[in-house]
């Protein structure tokens, strides 16, 4: 076996637990009067891959997970957030671990751990693959992973292998007293609980390590010592020449090289944050996922440290764990401009980089068959004289259309409603990757007003995390300044909702309708609301008579958020002809990413259909052929692939 890691793919492969944690949304009360809970990956290695993921390492995790619900959520959240999934085993047998948090106050975090025979636990040696461990240039071992036979043989097997292979060994020390039995289930939040058994293991395991990371009691309970400073000598004397990093909450860090000094402040000191707490859960993962990044990019202590500390600070202001990682791109903005706000939750820029770089899923191009209509249905329906009941019927054909020249292809998507397209939206969400978004706007309000309630927010959260949600704003900047007012607020509201419930937002703006259309209309409608900080995923706009107009437009963008995905445009039941002069006109600009067009596709075959002169196969056939006419004519301009015939 070689001793290099030249060849080496991963940076790190984190081993250990692997929850799914339940945070209380309600702030200030206990746990037991919690009424609601936030989901999200949990457990000390998972979130460290993650976290090293998001701030531009390649990372993995070895774990295990119950052959259900959660255990796929596990799969799924972490792939989607570049982690490589391959060391995930899924036990039949056992349940995927749960977490129950919450926050009391800025010092009390109440903890319960399902764990009992849960899968992380049943890790075992045969579990460790060690072409995968040789793959990569450290291993991370975790502090609970030791507190059971099978589990420590695999964390040790790794170790070996990952020596033997030149690759580093990384301790998180990751001390939790009642996951070693120490205490109760309601005594997750005790961070101490001296013990003889459990300092010993521990002395064992600091040998083999070249990177040991621990709060305070986490150094304390690894070297058996009731003194801080004895207890960091101790651990040098078993550990000669690794890297000990002591993490001190809100006074950041110290990083001891070499021997330890009669001076606990004497070390390598990081940059410190101060930051209102909201909650330390996950701060430590954060805290680590930042030295990780630093140390094992060679970048100096200090460096590495100042990382960790900021990304700690991120955590403790923020309410979850994993989710809640800064990316590099955000770490890197708050380390340049910092932020007036200790309570970094408050910081809108920082906010919005950190939603922007963490998005769900990726969208280049995006070909979007648009059937979110309303009225123009209704209208349809009440002259042919059909009950509304049937226009839901023909929408699970237009998804039917769509899918078919889709044919599992990303970038294509629907705009439906839930109104009248409630069974459409089931069927177009079990098509994997396909776009969904979902109306808000009472159809055709000037001023804008929301459908069904004015509580969107109360609306929404209701929604799936997949869904965008799409408005149509009848905008135009020369209208009365009482009328843009109300529009405006209204929007805030809307997009503020948004930001809360975790959704993305797609506004389109319509002008022509209400007044003219010039080089500069659109591109000043897109500042005025970049001017009161919305920041939408996507803009929906009219096509431009000239490249002059889709340049101003693009313009405006990149200058206000060069985080936003684009623009697709609309189609206002334009010709087809008219549409792919218009696909031309856009491409001289790169915030132009497809088009989401509807009545240019759907409206013959839905009169047709409605009245009873066309079979669902006619009328999906003709859809069809459309809807590929637009795609095939946008990939063609777009050089991206060859056309596809729809079947």
């Amino acid at each position: 076996m070689s001793n290099s890691v030249t060849h080496s793919v991963l940076d790190v492969i984190t081993i250990g637990r692997s929850s799914v944690d339940l945070y209380g949304q309600q702030i200030g009360n206990k746990l037991e009067d919690v009424g609601s809970f936030a989901k999200s990956v949990g457990g000390c290695p998972t979130n460290i891959a993650v976290g090293t993921a998001r701030l531009g390492l390649k990372s993995a995790v070895i774990t295990k997970v119950g052959d259900e619900q959660m255990g796929r959520f596990i799969r799924e959240q972490v792939a989607r957030e570049g982690v490589d999934a391959r060391g995930i085993a899924t036990d039949p047998t056992r349940l995927t671990a749960l977490v129950l948090l919450g926050v009391e106050d800025d010092k009390s975090f109440p903890t319960i751990f399902y764990r009992e025979n849960c899968a992380d636990m049943a890790l075992t040696e045969d579990d460790i693959d060690p072409d995968f461990i040789e793959s990569a240039r450290s291993v991370l071992v975790s502090g609970t992973h030791f507190s059971k036979p099978e589990t420590e043989a695999a964390q040790r097997k790794a170790i070996r292998i990952a020596k033997a292979n030149g690759a580093k060994v990384i301790f998180d020390i990751d001390y939790r007293p009642n996951l070693w039995g120490l205490a109760g289930h309601a005594a997750g939040e005790n961070r101490y609980i001296a013990s003889d058994a459990v300092s010993a293991k521990y002395k064992t395991v600091l040998p083999d390590c070249d990177l040991i990371v621990g709060t305070e009691e986490e150094v304390l309970i690894a070297a058996g010592e009731s003194d801080l400073l004895a207890a960091l000598k101790t651990i040098r004397a078993h550990a000669a020449n690794a890297l000990i990093v002591l993490k001190r909450g809100p006074m950041g860090c110290i990083v001891y090289e070499g021997a330890i000094s009669d001076d606990l402040e004497d070390g390598i000191l990081g940059e410190g944050f101060p930051i209102e707490v909201y909650n330390t859960l996950g701060a430590g993962d954060s805290f680590m996922s930042g030295f990780l990044r630093g140390w094992l990019r060679d970048e100096p202590h200090a460096t590495a440290a100042t990382w960790a500390n900021a990304c700690g600070a991120f955590a403790v202001s923020r309410l979850l764990c994993s989710p809640e990682i800064p990316t590099f791109e955000e770490l890197q903005y708050f380390l340049t401009h910092g932020s007036a706000h200790k309570a970094l939750r408050m910081d809108e820029a920082i906010n919005h980089i950190h939603w922007a770089t963490t998005r769900r899923q990726d969208y280049p191009t995006l070909m979007a068959l648009a059937c979110d209509h309303r009225i123009q249905l209704e209208a349809v329906a009440d002259e042919l004289g059909v009950a509304h009941e049937k226009i839901g019927a023909f929408k699970l054909l237009t998804v039917e259309a769509a899918q078919r020249v889709a044919k599992g292809r990303p970038g294509f998507g629907m705009l439906l409603d839930d109104k009248h397209g409630r069974d459409a939206l089931f069927l177009a969400a079990k098509q994997p990757g396909f776009w969904i978004g979902k109306p808000l706007e009472h159809p055709g309000s000037r001023p804008l007003r929301f459908e069904f309630t004015q509580d969107v927010g109360g609306r929404i959260v209701e929604w799936p995390l997949d869904h965008c949600l799409k408005c149509l704003c009848f905008y135009h900047p020369d209208d009365p300044e009482a009328l843009k007012l109300e529009q405006q607020q209204k929007l805030r509201t809307l997009y503020d909702a948004a930001r809360k419930v975790g959704r993305e937002l797609l506004v389109e703006i319509i002008a022509g309708k209400n007044g003219t259309l010039d080089d500069t209309t659109i591109s000043r409608a897109l500042q005025e609301l970049y001017d009161l900080g919305i920041k939408p995923d996507w803009w929906k706009l009219e096509p431009q008579k000239s490249t002059t107009a889709w340049q101003n437009i693009d313009e405006v963008i990149a200058r206000n958020d060069p985080w936003c995905r684009g623009i697709v445009m609309l189609g206002l039941e334009a010709p087809a002809g008219e549409l792919l002069a218009a696909f031309k006109a856009a491409q001289s600009v790169g915030s132009v990413k497809g088009f989401a067009v509807g009545r240019t596709i759907f409206a013959d075959a839905a009169r047709a259909w409605l009245g009873g002169n066309i079979s669902d196969e006619e009328a999906i056939a003709d859809m069809a052929q459309r809807f590929a006419a637009l795609t095939d004519a946008w990939l063609e301009l777009k050089n991206q692939q060859k056309p596809i015939e729809a079947e």
